[in-house]
């Protein structure tokens, strides 16, 4: 962000910039002729701009990879990051190793309620994963570089599979409370104002400069998601539609909840999309799903109010539908060999 100074008119308007021009190619310290209230905008501008770059380095998640190498026997195929409430999905893994991020080099700190902050590795049936019970938001303050941070760890580590899930309000009037929609496609709607977690240059070890984001979500397991489904037997269908990610952390206002269902979103929430951008990016396969924990006010009449409290409570009511799922869905990921040493 650039300060400007006010446009002046005229003949004054040509005095002041020939002045700006000869104070700029002065070699006094230019500091010394910026208002404390210019600079302090300057440095604001300069750290918003920093926060955009991608402060890691190739050798940054090496590093992290081969601490968790030294640490654990796993090589894991599968990854799983854990929404919101979610992060039971980690109980239903053998043999589990766990460490919290505290532990782990480079990674941030989870500070949302419902995210307890540990990266566990173990089975489930018969493939070797990694879960993040809890990830990490543009709204907790982080930099994207640091929100995708663990995933290009993962593909690092040999995972060639990224599950996502997420807590998500409804759009959809079709659906209800304790749904699962498996995520089709998704708007990237900070990505509309410059918040990319490619943006800047590009590592070309990591995937090229312009990856295509029209099969972002795997086909095959969609597919292979709906015949699980059937197989449980539930009473509701499994949904499948867009997911919109918005920045957060205050939910949305009736109008802008409008604007997102005309656009075609079936479900709104705050995460998700950049680590599937970067996983995508990586070559990784990805499935992802939502679990519709609230329906979304669409209308002024309407008092009911959203909160994190009815988010976590929803996952709670859920999590042995959701660990199901998982379990019996891992069937349709090829089985690698050589998953632990």
């Amino acid at each position: 962000m650039e300060t400007r100074p006010l446009p002046l008119a005229g003949a004054s308007a040509w005095g002041y910039k020939a002045g700006l021009r000869e104070r700029c190619t002065n070699s006094v310290d230019q500091t010394q002729a910026v208002s404390p209230a210019e600079r302090k905008g300057q440095d604001f501008g300069a750290a918003v701009g920093d926060t955009m770059e991608n402060e890691f380095t190739y050798e940054d998640y090496q590093r992290t990879a081969e601490w968790l190498r030294s640490h654990t026997a796993y090589r894991p195929q599968v990854a799983v990051i854990c929404g919101s409430g979610l992060g039971g999905l980690t109980a239903k893994l053998t043999e589990a190793q766990i460490f919290d991020y505290s532990e782990i080099p480079n990674f941030p700190k989870s500070t949302v309620q419902g995210h307890a902050g540990r990266l566990v590795f173990g089975f489930l049936n018969g493939r070797a994963c990694v879960m993040m019970q809890g990830r990490f938001h543009m709204y907790e303050g982080y930099p994207l570089s640091k929100v995708t941070f663990p995933v290009r760890v993962f593909h690092l580590l040999g995972v060639d599979t990224l599950i996502v899930t997420n807590a998500a309000g409804g759009l959809n009037p079709n659906f209800e409370v304790g749904d699962i929609m498996l995520i089709r496609d998704h708007i990237n709607l900070p990505g509309f104002s410059g918040q990319n977690p490619l943006r800047g240059p590009n590592d070309e070890r990591f995937g090229v400069r312009f990856p295509a984001m029209s099969d972002a979500y795997d086909r095959h397991m969609r597919q292979k998601a709906l015949s699980a489904w059937k197989q449980m037997g539930e009473p509701r269908d499994l949904q499948e539609g867009t997911y919109v990610m918005l920045a957060g952390p205050n939910f949305e206002t009736v109008a802008e909840s409008r604007l997102l269902r005309m656009l075609g979103a079936d479900a709104v929430g705050m995460s998700t999309v950049p680590e599937v951008i970067v996983a995508r990016h990586c070559g990784l396969r990805v499935f992802g799903f939502s679990l519709i924990t609230n329906k979304v006010v669409m209308d002024y009449a309407n008092l009911e109010k959203a909160n994190h409290k009815e988010v976590l409570e929803a996952g709670k009511a859920a999590a042995q539908k959701l660990e199901q799922f998982v379990t019996i869905l891992m069937e349709s990921i090829p089985l690698r060999e050589h998953t632990a040493s």
